[in-house]
């Protein structure tokens, strides 16, 4: 039995939030681990400037400039938060059919009795 609970995102996700905290004009893209010592981990956080002219015009970097993609990583939506939500395809990631573990669990534990069985 486990007597202590641990955090349940990862370091990587914290990082993110921290940075986009921080500058919160800007839009977290996604982040990667740059290294580590005894005592701490290092990530770079990419951020976006959704006012930025050349992000604005490029069709390929213009969907994070609308208001719907503001504070991602908040929302477990960048690549760290995901999967820490437990979001992904294929047989490991079973448990989260449904959104998430909570609406996963609530379709497995609710009794449906329909009218002619």
């Amino acid at each position: 039995m486990v007597s202590t609970s641990s955090f349940a995102r990862s370091l990587q996700s914290v990082a993110e939030e921290r940075a986009g905290r921080h500058c919160g004009a800007l839009r977290v893209l996604n982040s990667y681990c740059v290294g580590e010592d005894s005592t701490y981990k290092f990530f770079e956080v990419i951020l976006i400037d959704p006012f930025h002219k050349a992000i604005r015009r490029h069709p390929d970097t213009q969907w994070i400039t609308k208001p719907v993609h503001k504070h991602r990583e908040m929302r477990g939506l960048t690549s760290a938060g995901r999967k820490s939500r437990g979001l992904g395809k294929g047989h490991k990631f079973h448990d989260t059919i449904g959104g998430s573990r909570c609406a996963a669990w609530r379709r497995r534990n609710t009794l449906q009795l329909h009218r002619y069985r």
